[in-house]
Formats: C-alpha cells, structure tokens, sequence
C-alpha cells in the first residue's frame, strides 16, 4: 500500500508539472498574439492617419486649383 501510494504521488506531481508547463505555454503564447494585436491596431491608426492627411492635401491642392483658375 504504502509503494502504491508513493508512485501515485510521483506520478500526480510529474502530470501537475506538465499541467502547468501547458498553462505556461498557453499564457506565453496568448501574450504574444496580444502583443500582435496591439501592434496591428497600432499600424491600423497610423495608416488611418496617413489616409486621412493624404485626403486633407488633395482636397486643399483641389480648392487651390479652382481659385487660380478663377
């Protein structure tokens, strides 16, 4: 009884350490594809920005073009 015991406490304490090895690896790799996400909504606002001024000039070289033409 007592052996018994022994190797079901070995082998509960090898399967918690792969349980937590797992849960390590599954919060590292969701860190990482939060970090992704973050770095593409970075990159989403600043092409939005870069739109949006693009947009600006166009439409102040357009209304410069029609008061010279006038």
């Amino acid at each position: 009884m007592p052996r018994s015991l022994v190797l079901l406490s070995l082998v509960l304490s090898l399967t918690g350490c792969g349980v937590a090895e797992t849960g390590a690896g599954a919060v590292t790799e969701a860190a990482s594809k939060a970090e992704e996400v973050r770095q593409g909504l970075r990159t989403e606002a600043r092409v939005r920005e870069q739109l949006h001024a693009a947009a600006r000039q166009e439409a102040d070289q357009r209304a410069a073009a029609e008061t010279a033409s006038q």
